[in-house]
């Protein structure tokens, strides 16, 4: 019986696997019933985005495109600009960070536009030019306040090969040069540039620049034009036929030998998982393809030149993989020359596999495309766009928008957590709402079909559109579900942004791309089960003699070769080696080995004589608590030592700083310096009518109406997670208070001060009810929480995962607390990474190790490597650098490093004394207490603060430090 049961269980288990495939998986079903004869573009709900592209369109409907071209005077200018010398016969206007520049435009032909800037970029911080445009003074959609032109760059120098024969890539310089470029979606939602409508007459263009200055030599109102077939581009050709050499001629360009691209994320790329890839190498790092996850948004591009023997018709195969996402299709734009030829190079398509493809230009037929190029020098450049996708995933992203103003729009009403056993009557109070979510949900499903068509099937990603869509269903229909499934719904949005955000990403890897004459024979590709299988086995075996964790020029361990451990990661080490071997060494001529290790291997290694000479990338609380062994070098004893750390606030200085009893040295220097910010929502600031508040009694005061609408406020709490008082800290500062005295004998947490700003702290949640658990990059996605505390690092986070609320955030100072003259005390605790010199009695590696240290943390090479790790990680991976001049360097806008600077210069570490980390775990202990047992906060602290001086004492005793 028992056997049966289980049979039956199994098989039931296997078919609700089955029809969970068929409903969520690649099946073909289709929604179109749901939609049919509604108009999913009608607004009316008050919910819906008002600021939109397609909104601008509608307004002006009856408009039709310009025929004839407009050139703006560009001497003619109001603002923050400057003439510059001519280039070409025609004047330069300079427009500088952060400069607003207007200029007036006759128009004699009312209609559609789009607008060409002819610019040139200047050597400054080296990420892409962002510039906002207003029309007669007004912004005319929202997605005119992002406009992105990219630079140009390529490799700074040949590819090297280190002493163990494997190739290091070079970095990448900028390349200057005029460029043309078309104003269009940043995001790539839009294939086509923007369409701008100018009345007849005289109208204004103005430009902000929001990051980086440029130069100009023209801006025109150019008519919107389509671009013509193949047909019509063939016959546009010389009808010649090809000469012999042509039609037998072939070329494969390299990949990864491109001369240009848009990002010096996109470089040189080493593959070996392929037998395929060419050049193929599993015993040393060969450079053999370029793309990768770099290239993965709309409006990067690399280019490549080549030469063709003679005139005649060619075609073009590209050696490509799109090994990344199941169900997706990565697309790129073609040019020749600067220019697409014709309609279907507009987005040609690469879809998944892993294995490499040549996919000849061609028509749907399979008719290889043919390309007329006379003799001589050209161009290919391919550009990632997101096609068909792009108006789908712009569909998306007003979707979630819409969805979280419904969700907030019900907040205010049901709370967080509604009451599943009462009847909001939501039909009755909100009837705009459900009216709302029936029109979403009809949208979700019409999304989910459109996706499918365009990719071929249902991947996962597209799934939690249906999902949302049946739940917004069964919403309308039993209005009571929306309670008993209420943060199921907000989940619910989160994951459609992120996978809004998965569908965007379009990533794709070049091998070659190959110019063929007529008769010539494509190479095929030789890549299958028995070629893996070789390769694989070659692969395990060469795994037992090459070091593969090896970076880099390798050196036998002698004297005066120097020692390195980092802890932070392959890609960070893999930079720094580089620049040591490609800079460091160069200049100073010392021989650097790099070794990526645990950071808990440290102690141990050096304890036992087997350490390094130098670590780098640590925290700042190992400095100390290595001085305390003796382990670590006293870095004031070197005569240049004041002049090195100049750049630094002594803010980041004073954790790394030691008083032994005898002396007070400083025992590492700073790498990294965070702090945290104040992250808030505009638009939903707004629709509070609420300011930012630039006091805790201002953010106090503003709770009743942000709560009264079931919203919140982030204020980080040492959870079980982490021990973050870094917000508690702070208000001690503010006070005028100190973690401990002069001496470091006692903490002063117990003082007045100490106690008001614990009892402040504390309110924040027994008082006034904020959470002490949150995810606060979800919660500010959907605008749930407004108002955040968080680590500026937070910045590089919202920038990659939440591109749905892309311009309605911004970040500013770290809330302050008034003084009696009137000023805002804004101090904000201070942490970071550092490096540090292991002990040693040896001179020379003193001396070298000095000289290591000193150019590490320097703007140049702190600059270099900040910019590296943004262009191999993306924005995501930002530097957080504790050098000044550095930061001012790095990719921030004008207005972010404004913030920035200022709250650095309000800054204040956390001392690391002997005993030290008793003080954090005890405070984290009486913040608990007070909070979950509702105890006296000040009896409480008192209590702690005697525990606290108790482990104090006993440390430096066994230190052999005085005590009292």
């Amino acid at each position: 019986m028992k056997k049966t049961y289980r049979i039956l269980i199994g098989i039931l288990a296997a078919a609700a696997v089955v029809a969970l495939i068929v409903v969520l998986g690649g099946g073909t079903q289709n929604f179109s019933a749901k939609y049919a004869g509604v108009d999913l573009a009608m607004k009316g709900s008050g919910l819906d985005r008002q600021d939109t592209y397609e909104a601008y369109l509608t307004a002006h409907k009856d408009a039709a495109n310009a025929t004839r071209t407009v050139e703006v005077d560009l001497l003619a200018f109001d603002g923050d600009a400057e003439v510059r010398e001519e280039s070409e016969g025609k004047p330069t206007v300079y427009t500088p960070d952060g400069s607003t520049v207007t200029w007036r435009v006759n128009v004699d032909e009312p209609g559609f536009y789009n607008i060409l800037l002819d610019y040139l970029t200047t050597d400054s911080r080296g990420v892409d030019i962002e510039r906002q445009l207003k029309i007669n003074g007004e912004t005319p959609f929202s997605g005119a306040t992002q406009l992105v032109l990219t630079r140009m760059w390529k490799d700074k120098a040949p590819v090297r090969t280190d002493n163990q024969g494997n190739q290091i890539r070079p970095s990448q310089i900028e390349e200057f040069g005029w460029q043309q470029a078309y104003l269009k979606d940043s995001m790539g939602y839009e294939v086509e540039p923007y369409r701008f409508y100018f009345e007849q007459g005289e109208n204004t263009l103005t430009l902000f620049a929001e990051n980086e200055p440029f130069a100009l030599r023209g801006i025109a109102l150019t008519p919107v034009t389509e671009i013509g077939d193949y047909a019509a581009y063939k016959a546009a050709q010389p009808q010649t036929a090809s000469g012999k050499e042509a039609q037998a001629w072939q070329l494969a360009v390299e990949g990864e030998d491109a001369n240009l691209r848009s990002s010096p994320s996109l470089y040189r790329r080493y593959d070996r998982s392929s037998p395929a890839t060419v050049p193929n190498s599993v015993t040393t790092t060969v450079l053999n393809y370029i793309g990768g996850d770099p290239w993965n948004y709309a409006g990067q591009w690399i280019e490549w030149d080549f030469e063709v023997p003679q005139d005649g018709w060619y075609t073009i195969t590209i050696k490509g993989r799109q090994a990344y996402q199941r169900g997706a299709i990565s697309c790129r734009s073609v040019y020749i020359d600067g220019v697409i030829p014709f309609d279907s190079l507009k987005a040609v398509e690469f879809k998944y596999d892993t294995a490499w493809n040549m996919l000849t230009l061609s028509d749907s037929a399979g008719t290889p495309y043919q390309f007329y190029l006379g003799q001589g020098s050209h161009r290919i450049r391919l550009e990632a766009t997101l096609g068909e996708m792009g108006p789908v995933l712009q569909r998306v992203e007003e979707s979630i928008f819409n969805l979280n103003q419904i969700y907030r729009k019900l907040l205010v009403l049901t709370g967080v957590n509604p009451d599943r056993f009462r009847d909001y009557n939501l039909n009755q109070v909100y009837p705009e709402v459900i009216e709302a979510m029936d029109l979403e949900s009809k949208r979700l499903y019409k999304i989910v079909d459109d996706t499918v068509a365009i990719t071929g099937e249902k991947s996962d990603r597209i799934a939690v559109a249906q999902t949302l869509a049946v739940q917004l269903e069964q919403f309308v229909e039993s209005n009571e579900r929306i309670t008993e499934s209420f943060t199921n719904f907000k989940d619910n949005i989160t994951s459609l942004g992120t996978a809004m955000q998965n569908m965007s990403e379009t990533k794709l890897d070049i091998d070659q791309i190959i110019i063929s004459g007529e008769n010539a024979k494509i190479p095929a590709v030789h890549e299958n089960f028995l070629t893996s299988a070789a390769h694989e086995a070659k692969s395990c075996v060469a795994s037992y003699f090459v070091d593969y964790n090896s970076l880099g020029d390798k050196y036998e361990d002698t004297d005066d070769v120097l020692e390195i451990w980092i802890t932070t990661g392959r890609d960070q080490s893999t930079v720094l080696k580089t620049m040591v071997d490609d800079t460091f060494t160069d200049l100073t001529g010392i021989k650097v080995n790099v070794k990526l290790v645990a950071a808990d291997a440290i102690l141990t290694a050096v304890v036992a004589g087997n350490g390094p000479d130098i670590v780098i990338s640590v925290s700042g609380w190992f400095a100390v608590n290595y001085a305390m062994r003796n382990a670590v070098e006293d870095l004031k004893q070197f005569a240049d030592f004041d002049e090195v750390i100049k750049p630094f606030y002594p803010s980041i200085l004073q954790p790394l700083t030691y008083d032994n009893g005898m002396k007070v040295g400083v025992y590492a220097l700073p790498e990294t310096q965070n702090f945290s910010l104040l992250f808030y929502r505009t638009d939903v600031m707004e629709e509070l009518g609420l300011k930012i508040p630039e006091t805790w009694e201002e953010l106090i005061a503003m709770l009743p109406t942000i709560q009264g609408n079931s919203l919140t406020v982030g204020v980080p709490f040492p959870d079980i997670v982490g021990a973050d008082i870094s917000v508690l800290n702070s208000l001690i500062y503010q006070h005028g208070g100190d973690i401990y005295d002069d001496d470091a004998k006692h903490t002063l947490i117990d003082t007045e001060s100490g106690v008001a700003a614990f009892k402040q702290y504390t309110s924040l949640y027994n008082d006034y009810g904020l959470l002490t658990i949150y995810d606060f990059v979800s919660r500010f996605r959907t605008g749930e929480m407004p108002l955040g505390v968080a680590s500026y690092a937070t910045y590089n986070t919202l920038m990659v995962s939440a591109p749905e609320i892309r311009g309605l955030w911004d970040f500013t100072l770290f809330p302050g607390t008034l003084q009696p003259d009137g000023t805002i005390d804004r101090t904000v605790h201070t942490d970071g990474l550092c490096c540090m010199m292991v002990a040693t009695d040896n001179e020379q590696t003193k001396k070298n190790a000095w000289e290591f240290m000193k150019w590490w943390v320097s703007a140049d090479a702190q600059v270099r490597f900040g910019r590296e790790m943004e262009s191999v990680l993306g924005t995501s991976a930002r530097y957080q650098t504790a050098n000044r001049d550095a930061l001012r360097q790095l990719a921030w806008s004008s207005s972010q490093l404004k913030v920035l600077e200022e709250q650095m210069s309000h800054t204040r570490g956390f001392p690391e004394i002997a005993g030290g980390y008793s003080t954090t775990r005890h405070i984290t202990n009486a913040i608990r207490r007070v909070i979950n047992t509702k105890e006296d906060p000040r009896e409480t602290l008192l209590n702690y603060a005697r525990t606290i001086n108790e482990e104090i004492k006993s440390k430096r005793r066994e230190f052999n430090l005085p005590v009292d």
